[in-house]
């Protein structure tokens, strides 16, 4: 608390900041990684098996017992019963401006919160100098080199939640591209099941 104290007023500003950065990131993890993700290799190859064979119903029932992005994106082209593809291709299209804004609004906030912790830290460390070494000519009662050390305090907090938040939205947006990758893959094989074209795995993954 003494250390939290020594960095002024301004440590406040930089915990609040923090905090809504922070409730941000616990957001987006449980939207991205526990409420979206799946095991989207294993569920897409047993929908297209289920669809391929005209188990279209069991279909719908896989996709609709989980509330994950990709088994949403099945369960809405699923129902549309069409087996046009220009209609299958437009319901898929549709779906995506549904499913894939779930998966990266907000990410941005991270990024700009970070810089301005960053910044927050910049200003407190100037505003502890200036309070340290007023404007009035007269000598410091502390060596220089104690009122610097003590004025970064501010610095090093803010550095170190822009970190955390900067690797957060780095894991969150490699989490979220992995299940868009899988989304699209999904639409473009259920389309060629549901018109009975032949299926093209990608990989062995």
């Amino acid at each position: 608390m003494a250390w939290y104290r020594n960095g002024g007023p301004v440590m406040h500003v930089i915990s609040i900041v923090a905090l809504i950065g922070l409730i941000t990131l616990a957001e987006r993890l449980f939207t991205i990684v526990i409420r979206s993700k799946t095991n989207g290799r294993r569920f897409i190859e047993r929908v297209i098996q289920l669809v391929r064979a005209g188990r279209v119903d069991e279909a719908i029932k896989e996709c609709a017992g989980s509330r994950a992005a990709v088994p949403d994106m099945g369960l809405l082209i699923l129902r549309s019963r069409s087996r046009d593809e220009v209609d299958l291709q437009n319901v898929a299209d549709a779906a995506s401006l549904s499913v894939l804004p779930i998966l990266t609004r907000r990410l941005g906030y991270l990024s700009a919160i970070a810089v301005a912790e960053g910044l927050l830290g910049v200003v407190g460390a100037i505003v502890n100098l200036q309070r340290i070494f007023p404007w009035t000519g007269a000598a410091p009662a502390i060596s220089i080199a104690s009122a610097i050390a003590g004025s970064l305090t501010p610095i090093a907090y803010a550095l170190v939640v822009a970190i955390v938040l900067v690797l957060g939205r780095a894991y969150l947006s490699s989490q979220s591209e992995l299940i868009i990758e899988q989304i699209n893959e999904f639409s473009a094989r259920l389309i060629n099941a549901l018109i009975d074209r032949p299926d093209v795995r990608l990989g062995h993954r």
